[in-house]
């Protein structure tokens, strides 16, 4: 396997990142609803779960709009094997159904709302996600 790098990009994360911050901005301010994309997902089919579909559609064709409208080229390649990344998707749900939510509920919505226990939520989050960085990339030796 080849080393993977990330490359830093502060402009386009700051530039994401508010636009996540006002979306879900907008999607409490305007409907009541926090902006978690796990429970969206999750209501996405149930009665009354228009609103949810339009957001998930959202968030899929305004990456796909950018890349057609604006040139940019995104390499989706990922190092990591297939059957690696849906366990680790599996993994994530599970957490998810524990921790009563996930990174983007607790993160950005639940920070936002000043929710201590989405503050315990998010340095988990955190700190598991460093540790797994560290140990994948300078233990283990991998991607």
């Amino acid at each position: 396997m080849t080393a993977f790098t990330t490359e830093f990009t502060p402009v386009q994360s700051l530039l994401g990142g508010g636009l996540v911050g006002l979306a879900a901005v907008l999607l409490m301010a305007l409907h009541g609803r926090i902006a978690g994309m796990t429970g969206i997902l999750a209501g996405a089919f149930a009665p009354g779960g228009g609103w949810r579909l339009a957001f998930l559609a959202g968030a899929v064709a305004a990456p796909l709009l950018l890349v057609r409208l604006g040139g940019v080229a995104v390499d989706f390649s990922s190092p990591v094997p297939l059957g690696w990344t849906a366990l680790s998707g599996l993994m994530v749900g599970i957490g998810v159904s524990y921790g009563g939510g996930c990174t983007s509920g607790h993160g950005v919505c639940g920070l936002a709302r000043l929710s201590a226990r989405s503050l315990v939520a998010t340095l988990s989050f955190m700190l598991a996600t460093g540790a797994t960085v560290y140990a994948t990339r300078h233990l283990a030796g991998g991607f």
